[in-house]
């Protein structure tokens, strides 16, 4: 099976008889990943009533996304990877779980980077006391979880510029593992260029290890994960709504079947 990744833009909603959306976790050994994903979902069904919403782990939790998609038969599904920049994961795990399944699938774009992100980035940092008008000797951390992709890299600055455009402040990516700068050593940067306030925004999905020693090294507020704010809930949708009515300039694209 040849799985397609598509993107764009729709105003088409789901209705009655809609390909299931199929939210893919990373997994965290952490037990609050689980129950914050868990959460999410319950929001995503809330907003589209009758939409099939099922839950699909790379690893570490279950239900694995191998036995999701098993699950589903030979049925339709959009997979939403609820990760936040392109990735090993997003490029080859998932693909490749979904072109071994038999379900017809499509693979959307990873949530990030999108203003609803911005939004949800933004309330969190409000919530762990970030002023409403910041001083200016303020700046972020924007902690992320990391990547060797030269591709997530890219992902994570946008986001930081958008936030530092929402802000006003000086925005400096940093990641948790597998890319550089540390988060502490983004800390240490912005108060060597005089920044005497430095937050960190967490930029993971749910609660797990990174996101706990990332928020760990702020010398002043640290934000929690973006979890279950209602902007998460809205760009899966998002994210589904782009997969399922793609933009293709009238060119025909179908659903992808196995073969032998």
């Amino acid at each position: 099976m040849t799985v397609m990744t598509v993107t764009g833009s729709t105003s088409t909603r789901a209705t009655g008889g809609a390909p299931a959306l199929v939210a893919v976790a990373h997994g965290s050994r952490d037990p609050r990943a689980l129950s914050t994903v868990s959460a999410l979902l319950d929001r995503v069904r809330a907003l589209r009533p009758g939409l099939p919403v099922h839950l699909g782990h790379i690893e570490l939790n279950e239900p694995l996304l191998p036995d999701t998609l098993a699950a589903l038969g030979d049925g339709p599904a959009v997979l939403v990877p609820l990760l936040l920049s392109r990735g090993h994961h997003v490029k080859h795990d998932i693909p490749a779980m979904a072109a071994a399944s038999p379900a017809r699938t499509r693979v959307a774009a990873p949530l990030g980077p999108h203003p609803l992100l911005v939004d949800a980035l933004h309330d969190r940092l409000l919530e762990a006391g970030w002023p409403t008008r910041a001083p200016r000797d303020a700046a972020v951390v924007l902690a992320a979880a990391g990547s060797r992709d030269p591709d997530s890299r890219t992902d994570t600055t946008r986001t930081a510029s958008l936030l530092a455009a929402r802000l006003g402040v000086p925005v400096l990516p940093a990641y948790a593992s597998a890319a550089s700068p540390t988060v502490p050593d983004a800390v240490r940067t912005l108060m060597s260029r005089g920044h005497r306030r430095v937050a960190v925004a967490s930029y993971f999905t749910a609660p797990g290890r990174f996101a706990t020693e990332s928020t760990a090294a702020a010398p002043w507020t640290a934000a929690s994960p973006l979890g279950t704010h209602p902007a998460m809930a809205r760009l899966l949708l998002h994210r589904y709504d782009e997969a399922v009515n793609p933009i293709t300039g009238g060119a025909s694209i179908r659903w992808a079947t196995a073969t032998p």
